[in-house]
């Protein structure tokens, strides 16, 4: 299991962010042109001296105009330069508004604080929906509409190589589209202050060729498999008594809402959104530690047996 990806900014990986970039390194330019002008006017005023006037004579010496020519001047440029970067502005955001192709699919994505539950829709058939957690597949080389909502307070879904940042408002929905160019993991963040835990909100994209989303999609359908061991039965009475409260796992019991759905947990790369890898050792650090690793989230500290932290890790491995 590999650690989480980086979240670069300085690299592009889709059509809805590549303009967005352009116009980036464009601002960046003007403004470092700016700076080094302003330094250069700087350093010229502070060694050009104006000659002292001969005693008596100071009120007869003509004024020193020079110094406004430059400034109407600086302020005839910078006016141009800052009207020609809005024009570039508002035509780059033109530019990402929509995908040049219609959308193949709708995947409805709502925050919480703090992980995020994602959805895939089927409007035609509702039996192929299913909902996962922190980890969105989409395939690569097609635009993917993503419909986002906030279950609590203002988040912001941000996947910088695939799209610019749209915020999550409660009562309301806002729409992005992503793509992605080549096959990969592209991290993503919520970008607006949300809570204590707002910098450990993460979430990844996980961009397949199509043949391999379409295996994802057709799995994750699906609900759990019946356990066959007796460890992991025992595991599956604790969760119910511990877990399902909170958390669902379809074709069981389980049916929580407030939490992740954890399902088809151990198909995924990483736990506690974004916070460590999805290994069986760090699901029972997450399971008995989660207020010291996550403080102010709504998962509790469960204190387990050894007895019972190995059956309930027998049961969450069999969550493929």
């Amino acid at each position: 299991m590999s650690a989480a990806p980086l979240q670069y900014l300085l690299h592009a990986a889709g059509p809805a962010s590549a303009p967005a970039y352009k116009l980036g390194w464009a601002l960046i330019g003007l403004v470092c042109a700016v700076m080094l002008i302003i330094a250069i006017l700087l350093v010229g005023a502070l060694a050009r001296r104006r000659p002292k006037s001969p005693a008596g004579t100071e009120d007869k010496l003509p004024p020193d105009t020079g110094g406004m020519n430059w400034i109407v001047i600086g302020t005839g440029i910078s006016s141009i330069a800052l009207f020609a970067a809005l024009v570039y502005a508002m035509t780059t955001l033109e530019s990402v508004a929509s995908p040049a192709h219609d959308p193949l699919m709708t995947i409805d994505v709502t925050s919480y604080d703090w992980w995020w539950k994602i959805e895939y829709t089927d409007a035609a058939d509702s039996s192929r929906a299913f909902v996962t957690a922190n980890e969105i597949h989409i395939p690569v080389g097609v635009p993917v509409r993503v419909e986002l909502r906030s279950a609590d307070v203002i988040h912001t879904f941000w996947a910088p190589q695939l799209a610019g940042k749209t915020e999550m408002i409660p009562g309301q929905t806002n729409e992005q589209w992503i793509e992605a160019d080549t096959p990969g993991v592209y991290r993503g963040q919520c970008s607006q202050f949300c809570g204590v835990q707002h910098a450990h909100m993460a979430f990844e994209v996980v961009a397949q060729p199509r043949a391999e989303f379409d295996a994802w999609a057709d799995a994750q359908r699906g609900g759990a498999q019946p356990v066959t061991t007796p460890d992991a039965r025992t595991g599956q009475h604790i969760f119910g008594e511990r877990c399902a409260g909170c958390h669902s796992v379809r074709g069981t019991p389980a049916a929580g809402m407030q939490a992740p759905d954890l399902t088809h947990l151990a198909s995924r790369r990483l736990i506690a959104a974004g916070q460590t890898t999805n290994t069986p050792a760090h699901q029972l650090d997450w399971i008995e530690h989660a207020q010291r690793i996550k403080p102010g989230s709504l998962m509790p500290s469960i204190a387990l047996s050894a007895s019972d932290a190995a059956a309930l890790s027998a049961y969450l491995s069999t969550l493929h």
